[in-house]
């Protein structure tokens, strides 16, 4: 996962930018429309495709045991049940983070299971507050009692290895959907992060692993794949895909990691959906641009901590340049992807817990959705159509991969 350095963590506050103030002529008030946003929240189930919470506990070295309470309220990184309950997130899809590193040196089958364990453990720990959910239905029933649904994505079918049986055991683990690759090629597919190419798409195995992800009921996940792999996913799937935490490269020119125009297309000529990553370098070029040139005058200091000229620069230049976008540009790709794909092919996928200190102004942790909600809500999105951000439309997926599953075997 790629964390902004220490040192940009000490000049945050700083360098945050004032969100820029929008006349909209509406019925309602700013505070009642912040009011119907924080009641919308807690009327709707909302789901987040992708939120990291299982691997940052794990690099805390975490114990169930002892360290409870950083999942109920401590309020440690961006995810915790204090907050959840605040924002209305009631599905976040716990992403079971698998380091390309593991590819070459083993070991990413027992890290899966590992993090699945320790969801495991958490719901079972408190069972009043979390369940893991393997269905949308699921989802439902524990929504309709008052507990946060804890479903699972893979973010690197690494996993899988070269045994076609692991898509199964995955399944059988409760895994809903995999992310084909990360940040390397692997033995499924090309990555857009990673300049070397070697399958040109899928390879013949990653073929059968989207076939067979098909057959049991996994969702296909598309987020970081490279543009060939999307391709030949949806040209191979005979049901939807999703992508679980990407967002607008028409926002970001040259950043394969999001989708194209044309992409988000034909994932929703497909069903699809693309669920809008939180970060500021996946929604802005501007803070991609500026992220980069802290990163180097970053690296300078930290090789040589008696080096203050860099720090004093990075501090005039984020004054000069900031960083952050805000909560409004998220609203900004969700209407890019309405306007060229319709409101059916949408949803939330934070990256929280994944994306560091680069989250925007106004959605810095899962208590921050009714902001969300308040901005579309300004822009003139319906009731209904924030409902179907939220969660129907990736429910429909959901169910439509679950469908077809059932049907052929």
């Amino acid at each position: 996962m790629k964390k902004i350095s220490f040192l940009l963590a000490v000049i945050i506050v700083a360098c945050q930018p004032k969100p820029t103030e929008q006349t909209v002529e509406k019925e309602l008030t700013d505070e009642q429309l912040m009011a119907k946003a924080d009641s919308l929240a807690q009327k709707f189930i909302i789901t987040d495709g992708h939120v990291d919470l299982p691997y940052r506990l794990k690099e805390s070295g975490f114990d169930i045991e002892t360290d409870s309470d950083e999942i109920l309220s401590v309020e440690k990184g961006d995810f915790d049940f204090k907050r959840a309950v605040e924002g209305g997130l009631n599905a976040p899809f716990m992403s079971i983070y698998i380091p390309a590193s593991l590819q070459k040196t083993g070991g990413a089958k027992e890290l899966a299971d590992t993090l699945i364990n320790m969801v495991e453990s958490i719901a079972e720990k408190f069972p009043d507050k979390f369940a893991v959910a393997k269905s949308a239905s699921e989802v439902r029933t524990h929504f309709e009692a008052g507990i946060i649904s804890l479903p699972m994505g893979m973010e690197n079918g690494a996993p899988i290895g070269d045994n076609i049986d692991n898509v199964a055991y995955f399944k059988e683990r409760g895994i809903s959907y995999i992310t084909l690759t990360h940040s390397k090629c692997n033995l499924i597919c090309d990555s857009s992060y990673d300049s070397e190419r070697i399958h040109n798409g899928l390879s013949e195995f990653g073929k059968s692993v989207v076939e067979e992800m098909n057959r049991v009921g996994i969702m296909v996940d598309i987020s970081h794949v490279s543009d060939s792999t999307f391709y030949q996913v949806m040209e191979l799937s005979k049901v939807p895909a999703i992508a679980s935490h990407s967002s607008c490269r028409h926002f970001t020119p040259g950043f394969e990691r999001n989708m194209s125009d044309d992409m988000i297309k034909l994932l929703a000529e497909k069903g699809g959906v693309i669920q809008i990553n939180f970060g500021s370098t996946f929604l802005d070029a501007k803070s991609r641009e500026v992220s980069t040139h802290i990163r180097d005058y970053v690296d300078a200091y930290e090789k040589d901590p008696t080096d203050t000229a860099s720090y004093n620069y990075v501090q005039r230049y984020t004054a000069e340049n900031p960083l952050f976008t805000d909560v409004k540009k998220v609203a900004d790709h969700i209407d890019h992807v309405v306007e060229i794909a319709g409101i059916d092919h949408v949803g939330f996928g934070s990256d929280y817990d994944g994306v560091g200190d680069s989250l925007p102004i106004g959605l810095k942790d899962v208590s921050a959705f009714p902001n969300l909600i308040f901005e579309l809500l300004k822009r003139g999105y319906t009731d209904a159509d924030i409902e179907k951000i939220c969660s129907k439309n990736v429910f429909r997926v959901w169910e439509e991969v679950e469908k077809f599953a059932s049907q052929n075997n």
